[in-house]
């Protein structure tokens, strides 16, 4: 049996191994992602000095347009919590947005979502081929999904080569010897760190496939008794009002009266002692609170764009399972549901997992080697 598995082992993690390290490493590097770029851009994300109170949002995007170029368009408004932060003038694109100063309205750096990190989650996703928006077939995204699901088949087999048949072998078995030779110490680490680690990796391939395939997500939302109908309509965006603002009509389109939004911002303050983040577009307003479990969860708004007023609420806490699993998954993967400590966690798994495909070719071609000579 062991023979059987060991081959399974071996021919799977010959030509899948190589995108397996890719996948493993890349995440890695954006487990941090947040906390590298503000080590690298400090101006961008923290303010130079604390000058009173914040300007009111209308004075912000007024700044924010004079300084961005007119092709740029303004979606909405991010405010954070702590005072020595920079507010992000929220763009169009994923993760595009602009860093304003709130006390001088001043721009301290513009993210056009196109950067090293991006470029990093489109390895990790699609080994950097183009996402088909439309459901198409992306040849990046199904070998990342292949591989993935490759993965979870390595590991089981790997489980049950090295599974020691006594007390004195498992004891063995947990040890990674740093004293005799570097051979040793590479092959205790991928044999004995695969038996610390592959539950936490099992769990990182799991939740990752419902992201490559629409079969797999079907199973797994099914195993939590969430049907796929009821979460695509419980991931569909909140109804708003559909009266028309006050605001300037341009080119026959109704534009947000952004001076409304200074009273939704207070009025949403007042309703929260704590927050992340509290996101501001037309008609709409998200606030994020959560720093542990689901991160992605949040409470969102409707407002009249005419008065200001609330007229709908979509508290987190209200909604069905449905409409949590999906920010579960995500927050479980990357390892933020138990802050700093499982994200720490997240990334050494995520390395040590590349590093055990990356071994695996070491000792395989170090045999063939001792076999020629």
């Amino acid at each position: 049996m062991r023979k059987l598995f060991f081959k399974i082992h071996l021919w799977l993690s010959i030509p899948f191994g190589i995108i397996i390290a890719i996948v493993c490493i890349s995440g890695a590097i954006l487990v941090f992602e947040t906390e590298i770029l503000e080590q690298c851009y400090s101006s961008r994300y923290f303010v130079k000095e604390v000058k009173g109170e914040p300007l009111s949002p209308a004075e912000l995007i007024s700044s924010a347009r004079q300084q961005l170029p007119d092709s740029i368009k303004i979606s909405g408004l991010r405010v954070t919590s702590n005072p020595k932060r920079t507010y992000q003038v929220v763009l169009p694109g994923k993760k595009a947005a602009a860093f304003i100063d709130p006390y001088t309205g001043q721009i301290t750096g513009i993210d056009q979502g196109q950067g090293f990190f991006m470029q990093t989650m489109r390895l990790h996703r699609w080994l950097l081929d183009t996402y088909k928006r439309d459901g198409g077939f992306s040849w990046g995204k199904s070998l990342v999904g292949w591989s993935t699901l490759i993965l979870v088949i390595i590991l089981i087999s790997g489980i049950v080569i090295w599974w020691p048949r006594s007390k004195k072998a498992l004891k063995n078995r947990l040890k990674i010897q740093t004293k005799k030779g570097a051979f040793r110490f590479w092959y205790d680490l991928h044999v004995s760190g695969g038996f610390y680690v592959t539950l936490f990796l099992l769990i990182l391939a799991l939740t990752g496939l419902t992201w490559s395939f629409g079969w797999y997500r079907n199973v797994f939302y099914n195993i939590f008794g969430v049907s796929t109908q009821a979460e695509a309509h419980a991931s569909a965006p909140a109804a708003t009002s559909g009266k028309r603002g006050s605001g300037e009509r341009k080119g026959g389109k109704q534009t947000a009266d952004y001076t409304l939004w200074a009273d939704v911002l207070a009025n949403l303050q007042n309703k929260y002692s704590r927050y992340n983040s509290i996101t501001i577009q037309d008609g709409s307003a998200t606030v994020s609170t959560a720093r542990y479990g689901n991160t992605r969860g949040s409470d969102r708004y409707s407002f009249d764009p005419v008065t200001g007023t609330i007229t709908e609420t979509q508290l987190y806490k209200d909604l069905p399972k449905s409409a949590k699993i999906r920010g579960w998954i995500y927050s479980v993967h990357v390892g933020s549901w138990g802050g700093i400590t499982t994200r720490i966690l997240s990334c050494l798994v995520s390395l040590l997992g590349g590093v055990f495909a990356i071994t695996g070719y070491y000792f395989w071609i170090k045999k063939k080697v001792k076999k020629i000579k």
